[in-house]
């Protein structure tokens, strides 16, 4: 019997070896995860999860996209239609029809159950539901935005479960090399002598206004050679907070407003433009509108901030 032991433990061995191989554990901002290896079905829960995933050139395995973005006028048998799929930022990345399993806030478990994915990717933050519900359907990880480091982080761990680590490294030096060759621009055109400083304000539609101060558009602001404008107070979920009428007519003329407005029906820049306080701002600021369906942040994002933001500079300063 001694004898038979032995393969039998060789065997059970390189088994586990095996399984081992083929799965990693990822601790994220929602918990710690095992992971299957170059996974074939994904559901991204948001357009942030489905930026990383195209910048690893995977996300044609996106079986489901959630989105905050959509009208009914969007979808059609509970799949996106293909018109929508050509436009902004889905435009950029390779899709293959996915189905549409509602929105970050509230995902359609049952959807989601029926697409058998095995790898749930998702945006987070302190509090965020669902996550043992969508760990029950598949292995789920999540990356809080207020993080440091938030999208290198993400791009970085999956690109451990996709085995595309040198496509990661790739994306993120490009994202350096750019902001650093448009940070050259600024300075030549003499941008920084008229605007040293920045804040970064959401309009929404309604009247109320939102700071950004870590996170959406000012860390790629920060790496184009600008310091902050304005500190706010506690951020909400550590994305921003609200900002006051007073607060903003306290800028000085040194400081660039950068009008970064929600997207769809959220927008209101123009509102804001039309405000006392928009009308006193207006010959010190700029609007940068995101492409349709853009995440707000990420390495293909970034990309597209850095060149837009630079134009939209230095077509202000001439």
């Amino acid at each position: 019997m001694p004898g038979v032991l032995k393969p039998l433990t060789t065997l059970t061995l390189l088994l586990a070896a095996t399984a081992a191989a083929q799965a990693l554990t990822l601790i994220h901002d929602d918990g710690k995860t095992t992971v299957p290896t170059n996974p074939q079905r994904v559901v991204a829960l948001d357009e942030e999860a489905l930026g990383w995933l195209a910048a690893l050139g995977v996300s044609d395995r996106v079986v489901g996209l959630g989105s905050t973005y959509f009208t009914p006028g969007d979808l059609s048998g509970g799949k996106i239609k293909p018109e929508v799929l050509k436009q902004g930022f889905y435009g950029r990345v390779k899709l293959n029809s996915p189905a549409y399993i509602g929105s970050w806030t509230a995902p359609n478990l049952e959807t989601i159950t029926a697409l058998k994915p095995d790898l749930i990717v998702r945006l987070t933050w302190q509090g965020n539901q669902n996550y043992e519900q969508l760990s029950r359907i598949a292995p789920t990880v999540g990356y809080a935005e207020a993080g440091a480091g938030f999208w290198q982080r993400g791009l970085r761990d999956l690109a451990k479960v996709f085995g595309k680590q040198i496509e990661a490294e790739r994306v993120i030096k490009q994202v350096a090399d750019t902001h650093r060759a448009n940070a050259r621009k600024l300075l030549a055109a003499g941008v920084f002598r008229k605007y040293p400083k920045v804040v970064v304000v959401a309009p929404f539609a309604g009247g109320s206004n939102w700071l950004y101060t870590d996170v959406r558009l000012v860390p790629d602001l920060r790496a184009l050679g600008f310091k902050d404008g304005l500190r706010g107070a506690k951020t909400t979920l550590g994305v921003g907070s609200a900002v006051s009428d007073e607060a903003l007519l306290g800028l000085d003329k040194q400081t660039l407003v950068v009008l970064f407005p929600p997207g769809g029906k959220y927008n209101g820049a123009e509102a804001f433009l039309n405000s006392p306080v928009g009308q006193r701002l207006k010959a010190q600021s700029v609007v940068y509108v995101p492409e349709d369906f853009s995440p707000y942040s990420g390495p293909l994002t970034s990309l597209r901030h850095s060149a837009a933001l630079t134009k939209l500079i230095l077509d202000k300063v001439k």
